[in-house]
């Protein structure tokens, strides 16, 4: 799975050898990935600014002064829990959805886990909007890792070329709240990261209708998912299925 979304970042020109190398790649990022969330609730504020830099973090400040909350919309990419530590250690309240996991007594560590670092957790399903919507309405900011759809019944967008569905959570936020939308990411670079965060996307109501304005917001969001990922795709993090090809390439494997 891994290969085949790297060849989709870059259009299917990678090389046998270049795939492989490559590949190789996104388990070492992988592997730096959780041996730093790991010991991210040993890491002082201290440290987390001396291990963060920032481009457009403006975007999340101008979002907050108008009033009407953040969402942070990010692919499975480099360090997300780093920069999520480093916003929460720097007096921004922020809520997440993670994906529940069995045995629901993981489930149970990941969320003791995110919570010492700051974050408040809600879990993935039909009851998360309710807490999103009441921290954006405290203009609070919302985290959301939104380049895989779970359910499969999402927008439906072009992502890397191919037809595809991504989670429609956060325009319907966006539209609800006035919230801004600010495409991010955090990278490793050097033995530090570097978090990129994009200038909000447009989220005007057309007059076309609800459905209509969402379909347009998660496009857009799609393509800034495939700008911050072609950045670095060895720190792509994804490794299930997430175009329709996948599951049917599984379903013939099996």
């Amino acid at each position: 799975m891994i290969g085949r979304h790297l060849q989709r970042v870059h259009g299917g020109q990678l090389s046998r050898w270049q795939l492989e190398r490559k590949i190789q790649q996104a388990f070492d990022s992988y592997a730096r990935y959780w041996m730093e969330s790991f010991r991210l609730s040993q890491t002082d504020r201290e440290r987390l600014e001396a291990g963060m830099s920032w481009e457009g973090v403006g975007h999340a400040e101008a979002g907050f002064a108008a009033g009407n909350g953040v969402i942070m919309c990010m692919p499975h990419l480099g360090g997300w829990d780093f920069g999520g530590a480093w916003f929460a250690t720097a007096g921004y309240p922020a809520t997440v959805v993670v994906e529940t996991l069995e045995p629901p007594e993981l489930f149970e560590w990941f969320v003791s886990f995110r919570r010492n670092l700051g974050l408040d957790v809600v879990p993935h399903g039909p009851k998360a909007g309710t807490p999103l919507l009441a921290a954006l309405r405290r203009n609070e900011l919302v985290g959301l890792v939104c380049d895989r759809d779970l359910e499969r019944n999402g927008v439906e967008v072009e992502f890397f070329g191919e037809r595809t569905t991504l989670p429609g959570g956060p325009a319907t936020l966006a539209l609800r709240t006035g919230a801004v939308i600010l495409p991010t990411a955090v990278y490793f670079e050097g033995s530090g990261h570097r978090g990129i965060v994009r200038p909000p996307i447009p989220t005007d109501r057309s007059g076309d209708g609800l459905r209509a304005d969402v379909a347009r917001i998660t496009q857009a969001l799609a393509c800034e998912l495939e700008a911050l990922i072609r950045r670095a795709p060895e720190q792509w993090h994804l490794m299930q299925p997430n175009w329709p090809s996948d599951y049917e390439l599984l379903a013939q494997v099996s």
